[in-house]
């Protein structure tokens, strides 16, 4: 795990190069609050529609989050939806120049019409595909292989996004694998359900669920049968000589089997309050694909993905999640125990995934020597304000300096424990110094926060915070409540 958050906190920037099935999802909205006149089936009303990038394309922009270069590699029609598509990709700065347009089918179009009635929530009413699956051929298929062929070599690392529509037939695999590993590239795959999984052999990973690896080997299992979830991924690593397998347990987390270490791994995953899977196997494929490139070993990079995927079913839908916040939530899981104790560095990666995010960030700092009922009055306060409360804590020494020799009463280990067990409290950074003016300059807080006995003038930092547009809080006191009265009432005076 060490290594893990090492490489998260100088993350490097990376490219790849994704073969596969490419759609565009489109969702049509209106209300549904009528049955036609001519049929027992409901009217829906259109009132506006959304497309996003699916299949493959939601892999690339999955890997974009990330901070990957991605160059797209497949098909499309000659029609409208790949215009819309490869608008979508451009809009997100993925190369777009390697998806082969074939006027003898069309884009891959998944239309879900979605209604509204008596203003309840909207709710799915069923789904139109436009597809084609044959296999490709003729001089798509030249064109396909030969942009892979041009661009392999500058790549970190290939992904095949397998849909069963047409794009992943044994050839086109076989030959992209062949083509990665003559260039040194490592290839990870994500295959179609019912596929020949042989179409894929010599190929770096694969990352089955459960159910697709029991379909390819004929293996049955259980949830939690670890003794066969393991059979299953040996049965894939020696049929397809692969580096890897990762076996996707659905809530159960993820299995890894290495050929260079027989004992499997389980990596469990969190539970989630929504749970909608939609999305996940492709957020699962681009972490390991971008801690593969991040020169993560295997466990890391599962453990990685299983978080990225983790926070993907958490989400309605589909939605790219991007490097910062899946940093959050490792360091978040790797914390759980020490509390919400933080070093800056630590601090600017949750800062970081609450702005991407579009959330805010709220700042105050104090000793927090004797926490009282004040202190938690101004807490719930102020985290009531942002989607993120930092704290800045004095250090023991710099307590020392500003309130004399016998304070602090309480360590600052303790101190920072008892401010994280406050559930508005988001993070607790120390500082040394005798202010927090540079915590101040490095999180740049939409809301700096001090108790109402400062005025504005006195707040260290607030004209900082005004000149980038924050703003200052000043929050009214609990009458009677402050350390200094209580340590005088502890010690009798």
């Amino acid at each position: 795990m060490d290594q893990l958050l090492a490489t998260l906190a100088r993350w490097k920037p990376f490219t790849a190069l994704v073969v596969g099935d490419f759609m565009l999802d489109q969702h049509v909205y209106g209300d549904a609050e009528r049955l036609s006149a001519d049929a027992p089936v409901p009217v829906l009303q259109v009132r506006r529609h959304e497309s996003t990038p699916g299949g493959a394309a939601n892999l690339c922009a999955d890997l974009a989050a990330m901070k990957g270069t991605v160059i797209a590699c497949g098909l499309i029609g000659c029609d409208a939806e790949a215009d819309e598509l490869k608008a979508a990709l451009a809009r997100l700065h993925i190369d777009t120049a390697a998806l082969v347009a074939d006027a003898s089918r069309p884009t891959t179009l998944k239309r879900n019409f979605i209604g509204l009635a008596q203003a309840r929530h909207p709710q799915k009413m069923f789904r139109v595909d436009y597809e084609s699956q044959e296999p490709i051929g003729g001089q798509a298929l030249s064109a396909l292989l030969a942009h892979v062929a041009r661009v392999v070599r500058s790549v970190d690392i290939v992904c095949i996004e397998d849909y069963g529509k047409g794009v992943c037939t044994e050839h086109v695999c076989q030959e992209v694998i062949r083509l990665a590993r003559q260039a040194g590239k490592q290839v990870l795959v994500d295959p179609a359900n019912n596929a020949d999984y042989l179409r894929y052999r010599g190929a770096t990973a694969i990352t089955p669920n459960r159910t697709e690896a029991e379909k390819a080997t004929g293996l049955k299992t259980h949830d939690h049968d670890s003794a066969h979830n393991a059979a299953l991924a040996r049965g894939l690593l020696a049929r397809l000589e692969l580096d890897a397998v990762i076996l996707t347990l659905d809530r159960h987390g993820a299995l890894l089997l290495e050929r260079s270490n027989d004992l499997p791994l389980h990596v469990p995953t969190v539970a989630r309050e929504v749970y909608d899977v939609t999305g996940a196997g492709d957020m699962l494929l681009a972490g390991l694909a971008a801690a593969r490139a991040n020169h993560l070993d295997w466990p890391d990079a599962v453990r990685l993905a299983n978080a990225a995927a983790g926070l993907e079913v958490e989400v309605f839908g589909v939605k790219p999640i991007p490097i910062n916040r899946i940093h959050h939530e490792i360091l978040t899981q790797h914390k759980h125990n020490a509390g919400k104790r933080r070093t800056l560095d630590e601090v600017m990666v949750q800062v970081r995934a609450v702005r991407e995010s579009g959330g805010t960030v709220a700042f105050t700092n104090g000793c927090f020597d004797v926490i009282h009922a004040g202190h938690v009055w101004l807490l719930e306060r102020s985290s009531a304000l942002a989607d993120l409360l930092v704290i800045g804590l004095n250090t023991d020494a710099s307590v020392r300096r500003l309130k004399g020799p016998d304070r602090p009463l309480n360590n600052e280990d303790d101190r920072a424990r008892v401010l994280g067990s406050i559930s508005g409290v988001g993070a607790v950074v120390l500082f040394d110094q005798d202010t927090p003016l540079s915590l101040i300059e490095a999180i740049r807080p939409d809301i700096l926060i001090k108790g109402a006995d400062y005025q504005e003038h006195q707040v260290v930092g607030a004209d900082l915070v005004k000149t980038y547009g924050g703003r200052v809080e000043l929050i009214p006191l609990v009458e009677g409540k402050s350390t200094t009265s209580t340590i005088r009432r502890l010690r009798g005076n």
